[in-house]
């Protein structure tokens, strides 16, 4: 079968696979490369070279020796930190994309923050700070300009970014943020308070179109865990219209022409404000997931097009304008006919031996997608990031609390058991900490005033060798078996019912340990615990 050309594609992990799809259902030849000759999606390709994507010089070459063997199309990547790889083998082979200067004011955070600066584009106020400054640059903040939000200058996925509160915390940060650098910088920017939001759109022909306007769930201070998203957003549109203009603005500052555009944005009570603006589609599954099930839009296919040189007929065709004024750039919208929530599950430290609930959840009505990361025998962490996570899933509904709550219900039916006798989840139930962490993580089960569940261990009942634990239950957690919640959506009932399903014949387990292992970790701490017992009665 003819095709209509090649596309190059960055990437093959799953992040890039709606667009080696699109590409293929467009009629192109698909060429995909990647510095990892194992990552997932490595198969869809006609033809896969090993190249880091951090090497533009090695990747435009492979775009100019496309290019005279056969032709090449267009240049592309979606959900990955390459966005200025594309644009720098796009204009080496003279294809349309966003210029290479602009892609990099979209990909190193302080050129973005002084070209917002310039353009008067709202954002925070921003340092740059190495490991030599960083001790003079702490000794020059007093303490007033406290809480600061610390990040690599030129990452993704919040690694390395986290929330400082005092001197200490901004050293040892500022440390963890560089070595998630490649050009070893950080920025240190003001806290900025207030919800947050994704924003996904195509820049083509001096318009902005949006496609994607969602809700971000940011959890677990310091760090900034996206625990899921949901669009079209709850909030009012005179919000999301000022939000658009702030975020249109930005593409125009950075100087963004000819592609995706993808920003983080928070409403503040100063009004909008720019986290950052990439020069490429989203990851997080929102524009190859969940845009797509909500708008019934092919998104990754119309960006794919105009990175082609073709004609984006349904993007012309669909879209609708927008009342906002930004400078005589045309701002149109493709909106929801549904809404789709993304959520994500974690775990606590250790090793994974089983995992539970998974072949369930993908028959529950209006889940889309179980999409599991973590695997038996992988080691998991509390994130504190977004890569960090265990799995996400993806529901659809026709209204916002339906998707939510198919979401939130699909992910409290999954369950990671450790493995027994494991340092790192013994250290998490013991609560042993950093000093700059002792909030984090937080344990999984919080009194709804704040603080800390305290259980008298004098009071407590043994816990039965088998059959229901619920009549053991401490006094101090019975009124809220049903109303608080773990990280992974689980009532304490639900949490107490899982644990008899999954453990229903026990060891001799020590009450207080129990309890309080429920209440840090949740069905994960209380498993551990039991497995511990059973794991040394088999050894006597």
């Amino acid at each position: 079968m003819k095709t209509k050309g090649r596309v190059l594609i960055l990437g093959a992990g799953l992040m890039q696979r709606p667009a080696i799809v699109s590409a293929r259902r467009l009629g192109f030849e698909v060429y995909v490369i990647d510095a990892n000759e194992s990552a997932v999606c490595v198969p869809l390709a006609d033809e896969f070279c090993l190249i880091d994507l951090k090497n533009r010089e090695a990747i435009a070459d492979y775009a100019q020796k496309l290019q005279n063997t056969g032709g090449l199309c267009g240049v592309f990547t979606a959900g990955t930190d390459f966005s200025a790889s594309v644009s720098f083998a796009a204009e080496r082979c003279g294809l349309p994309a966003h210029s290479f200067e602009a892609a990099l004011n979209a990909s190193d955070k302080l050129r973005m923050r002084q070209r917002f600066a310039e353009y008067d584009v709202p954002s925070p106020v921003y340092y740059e700070v190495t490991i030599k400054s960083v001790e003079s640059f702490a000794q020059s903040i007093s303490s007033d300009k406290y809480p600061l939000v610390v990040k690599p200058a030129d990452n993704m996925g919040a690694r390395g970014c986290r929330l400082v509160r005092s001197k200490k915390e901004l050293i040892a940060a500022v440390s963890e943020a560089v070595s998630y650098s490649r050009s070893a910088r950080a920025i240190v920017e003001e806290y900025m308070d207030g919800s947050e939001f994704s924003i996904d759109a195509l820049v083509y022909n001096g318009s902005v179109t949006i496609c994607g306007f969602a809700d971000r769930h940011i959890c677990y201070p310091p760090y900034f865990v996206e625990m899921g998203h949901t669009m079209p957003s709850t909030f009012n549109q005179s919000d999301q219209l000022q939000l658009i203009e702030a975020f249109v603005k930005g593409v125009n500052a950075l100087g963004l022409t000819c592609g995706a555009a993808k920003g983080d944005i928070k409403l503040t009570k100063r009004g909008p404000m720019i986290g950052e603006i990439a020069a490429r589609l989203s990851g997080g599954y929102m524009s190859g997931w969940t845009y797509p099930y909500a708008a019934d839009f092919a998104l990754t296919q119309e960006a794919l097009r105009i990175a082609c040189g073709e004609i984006p007929e349904e993007l012309l065709a669909r879209r609708l304008p927008v009342k906002v004024e930004c400078a005589g750039t045309k701002v149109f919208e493709i909106p929801c006919k549904y809404t789709c929530a993304e959520r994500a599950w974690i775990s606590i430290p250790g090793r994974v031996v089983s995992i539970s609930g998974l072949s369930s959840v993908t028959r529950e009505q209006g889940i889309s997608d179980v999409l599991p990361r973590a695997v038996s025998g992988c080691d998991v962490i509390f994130p504190q990031n977004n890569v960090e996570k265990c799995g996400n899933v993806i529901a659809i509904g026709k209204m916002y609390d339906i998707s939510s709550n198919r979401a939130d219900h699909a992910i409290s039916q999954i369950v990671l058991r450790l493995e027994a006798e494991n340092e790192k989840t013994a250290a998490f139930l013991q609560k042993k900490t950093t000093d700059d962490e002792q909030l984090f993580p937080p344990d999984a089960y919080i009194p709804p005033q704040g603080g800390a569940f305290v259980i008298n261990e004098a009071c407590l009942k043994p816990l039965p060798f088998e059959g229901s634990i619920l009549s053991v239950m401490p006094d101090e957690l019975l009124p809220y078996l049903d109303t608080i919640y773990d990280w992974n959506h689980r009532t304490l009932r639900h949490t107490i019912e899982l644990f008899e399903r999954l453990c229903p014949i026990r060891g001799t387990i020590q009450a207080g340990t129990f309890w309080n292992a429920c209440i840090r970790g949740g069905i994960q701490g209380m498993l551990y615990v039991a497995d511990c017992s059973a794991d040394r009665r088999r050894g006597k």
